[in-house]
């Protein structure tokens, strides 16, 4: 329902902004003007809520997995693995998204509210000050990365804690989690509403170009996705494990299927995990543990659609990339990339701290909001492609 009401939101916006565009119509063009104020107030709210969102989930998974030096030789292999393959992700996502918009139009997006753009640093003062020196500052400028990074290590010094207190400490992260996503819920809802507020002014002075190019950030990440499984999951998993596309496919419908038409992955566990362990032979124990961490912390297909995305808005709003930038793109994602909750489109709001890196303005989230059913559903099942993957590399092999 809600996502029939996102898209509502946005074909309403894209008639009556092309309305005013194309007709010049005195009542289009204030209706359009007029809603501004609606699309601003739905950007706030996101921005009001991602940094408590991303701080407790961070903090949840990465205090959940204890002390590392007890996570053994299968926690490091699959973290290392998820890590490894997160960086490929984002660069196939962000490579395709480069050559796909050489056939989009330009498209001079209006100003969105004057905010100064921060300054490209480099490399090395970028990691400087990803060490926050008052992390609390750091939230109230929300400058998110250094927070991030704050905490992170805060996450795994809490891991080493005896197991009741950091117990009690995740469990009053969880409640914190699971209140924000209940506040991301009621934000949501208000979504058709500001999406309207967006895309219509923007449709009223920029016409079909942007549709144009909207449509071309679609078919890039549909094809940045084919490249991730043909490149990265399918030759491990031939070489590795010896199995083929066609079995592998095959073995993962069901999965993969419940994770496309629902957008989640958390709902396609339970056949994930009948899946892998009936079709693909791997082992109770290592499905039942890499299954739901990877539905919880790895998603390979969102990382890409992030990178991507970021690239698409940098085009969008006129934002140039150096190579410098793409470093901070790719470092800011893969961050980002392990935050994202069980709700809708949480890839997209979860971009905002890499949008801030670079300088795009945030309220570029709404034109991707407003398309995001069908990426999502894309990436989704992308996401339990690879985390079956996973488990099935991990796996060890069968006896001879």
């Amino acid at each position: 329902m809600l996502n029939k009401l996102i898209t509502a939101g946005l074909l309403f916006g894209l008639l009556v902004g092309l309305g005013a565009a194309m007709t010049g119509n005195p009542v289009l063009q204030t209706i359009a003007r007029e809603s501004a104020p609606l699309g601003r107030l739905f950007i706030n709210a996101i921005k009001m809520v991602v940094i408590p969102l991303v701080v407790a989930v961070i903090f949840t998974s990465i205090a959940r997995l204890g002390d590392p030096r007890k996570l053994g030789k299968i926690g490091g292999m699959t973290l290392a693995f998820y890590w490894v393959t997160l960086i490929p992700a984002i660069i196939i996502g962000m490579t395709v998204m480069t050559i796909g918009l050489r056939f989009a139009p330009k498209v001079d997006m209006p100003a969105i509210e004057a905010a100064p753009i921060p300054k490209l640093q480099s490399i090395t003062d970028f990691i400087v000050s990803l060490i926050p020196p008052n992390p609390f500052a750091a939230a109230a400028e929300g400058a998110l990365l250094p927070l991030i990074i704050f905490t992170a290590l805060f996450a795994a010094a809490a891991g080493t804690l005896a197991v009741e207190r950091r117990e009690r400490m995740i469990q009053a992260a969880e409640d914190i989690s699971d209140t924000l996503i209940k506040l991301v819920w009621w934000i949501l809802w208000m979504a058709p509403i500001g999406i309207f507020g967006l895309i219509a002014p923007a449709t009223a002075k920029l016409g079909w170009g942007l549709i144009q190019s909207l449509g071309i950030f679609i078919v890039c990440v549909f094809v940045g996705l084919i490249i991730l499984l043909a490149v990265i999951y399918l030759p491990l998993l031939l070489f590795i494990r010896k199995t083929g596309p066609v079995k592998f496919f095959k073995s993962t419908l069901g999965a993969a299927t419940v994770a496309f038409s629902t957008t989640s992955t958390a709902a396609a566990i339970p056949v994930s995990l009948e899946e892998t362990t009936k079709n693909l032979g791997v082992s109770d124990t290592i499905a039942d543990l890499l299954i739901p961490l990877g539905a919880s912390m790895y998603r390979p297909g969102s990382a890409l659609f992030q990178g991507a995305a970021i690239v698409f808005l940098a085009y969008i709003y006129g934002v140039p990339l150096s190579f410098g930038a793409a470093g901070a793109i790719i470092f800011a994602t893969f961050l980002v990339s392990l935050t994202v909750a069980p709700v809708p489109s949480s890839s997209v709001v979860t971009m905002a701290p890499a949008l801030e890196t670079i300088g795009v303005p945030v309220a570029g989230l709404a034109l991707i909001l407003g398309i995001d059913r069908i990426p999502d559903m894309m990436r989704s099942a992308a996401n339990v492609f690879g985390q079956i993957s996973t488990a099935v590399l991990i796996d060890k092999p069968a006896s001879s």
